[in-house]
């Protein structure tokens, strides 16, 4: 440059130092005329936002009078025009609308130049001012980046924190309220789905549990998802059919079984679902052909076998008690029944009654436990709630 030019350009510096207030001034006012959005701003939104075009006039008037040379550095562009600004504003501000008030404030820059600076720099100086304008547009997004990246990183602690909390029984207010803050809308009745998690580096799990609640989102349901140790837990809301909900989630799960738990009433119940689902999985092992997902009822006797105590209690509350206090000869029915092979004819002659009357009452006994007695698998579980209830002196 000429030491005319460096002349202008110093003087052009003296006369954007001096309207940096005014500048500011400007760009704010057009904000208020022309952008609903923000004069519905809170006070201190709206000093934010102040501040955060005097800081970005004044950045751009330092960058300009060292030359305009170098492309200006993105961090130091985060720290200069945001300040301590970006986490609060990121919050209230999204991104577009901030792109927005860049826009508008480079546009009201460019205006009020034309007034201030001489004919020979105005060309030099509106290269600037859009060359600047395009950094801080990229600075923008680097900030709104690191910003999600965090409240991803904390969104994700403290939904792993509401899944522990549920796995151990602890689910008191404060971790009702933190669900709350990941977005559990508590829409009814809970189930926990659990099953290996898929063979990943812990630091790309995050994918899998953006997946889950879009799948989940897409039925209607609240999830809330954690890896614990090797397993994938998701705790699913406002199920209606359990199974059929998870069934669009196995393929996040890794290999093996993916067992659903029963029922719960709500989140605060959700641990009884979750400790019936991790038995049922620890025992699933012994039926390989088990479909996925598979109900923790379905798994009934492998868990009786492996001595899980919930499904002992579960084989004599709900099908050995309501045979032996129903009327009629249910129980001395299925025994006979067993005994004789599943033979219809060979059961009528032990008991002295006719064939049909066998029929009838192994029809009841479907009724009562929702078991057929002639299907071997639903044999073995009533064969074994038969023990079990004898054991119980029911």
């Amino acid at each position: 440059m000429s030491p005319t030019g460096s002349a202008a350009r110093k003087s052009a510096t003296r006369q954007l130092r001096a309207a940096t207030g005014s500048l500011s001034t400007a760009a704010v006012g057009r904000m208020e005329a022309d952008l609903s959005w923000f004069r519905e701003l809170g006070a201190e939104e709206r000093s934010w936002v102040g501040m955060i075009v005097q800081a970005g006039v004044k950045a751009f008037v330092d960058w300009f009078a060292e030359g305009g040379g170098v492309e200006p550095d993105d961090d130091a562009l985060v720290v200069e025009v945001f300040g301590a600004a970006p986490r609060a504003m990121a919050g209230v501000v999204d991104l577009h609308q901030t792109v927005e008030l860049i826009k508008l404030t480079i546009d009201e820059v460019e205006r009020n130049i034309q007034l201030l600076l001489d004919a020979d720099v105005m060309d030099e100086v509106h290269a600037a001012v859009l060359r600047y304008g395009r950094e801080v547009a990229f600075a923008t997004a680097e900030v709104y980046a690191r910003a999600a990246e965090v409240r991803g990183r904390w969104d994700a602690r403290l939904e792993a924190l509401v899944v522990d909390a549920v796995l151990r029984a602890e689910t008191d207010e404060s971790v009702l309220s933190r669900a709350s803050a990941v977005g559990w809308a508590a829409r009814g009745e809970v189930a926990v789905v659990v099953g290996n998690a898929a063979s990943e580096s812990a630091g790309t799990h995050s994918g899998v549990f953006d997946e889950v609640r879009r799948v989940a989102q897409q039925r209607g349901l609240d999830a809330l998802c954690a890896v614990q140790g090797h397993l994938l837990v998701v705790i699913l809301g406002g199920v209606t059919e359990p199974e059929k909900d998870a069934g669009p989630l196995v393929n996040l799960f890794g290999e093996g079984a993916v067992v659903v738990g029963p029922v719960a009433g709500d989140l605060s119940q959700a641990h009884i679902s979750a400790s019936v689902a991790l038995g049922a999985l620890r025992a699933a092992v012994g039926w390989p052909d088990a479909p996925r997902p598979v109900s923790a009822h379905d798994l009934l006797p492998e868990r009786i076998l492996a001595g899980d105590d919930d499904a002992r209690r579960e084989a004599v509350d709900q099908l050995y008690r309501p045979l032996a206090e129903s009327r009629g000869e249910l129980v001395e029915t299925l025994v006979a029944y067993f005994a004789n092979g599943a033979g219809i004819e060979a059961t009528a002659r032990a008991l002295f009654v006719h064939a049909n009357t066998v029929r009838y009452r192994l029809g009841q006994i479907g009724d009562l436990t929702g078991l057929t007695p002639s299907v071997p698998r639903d044999a073995l579980v009533l064969q074994l709630a038969l023990v079990l209830g004898r054991q119980a002196g029911i």
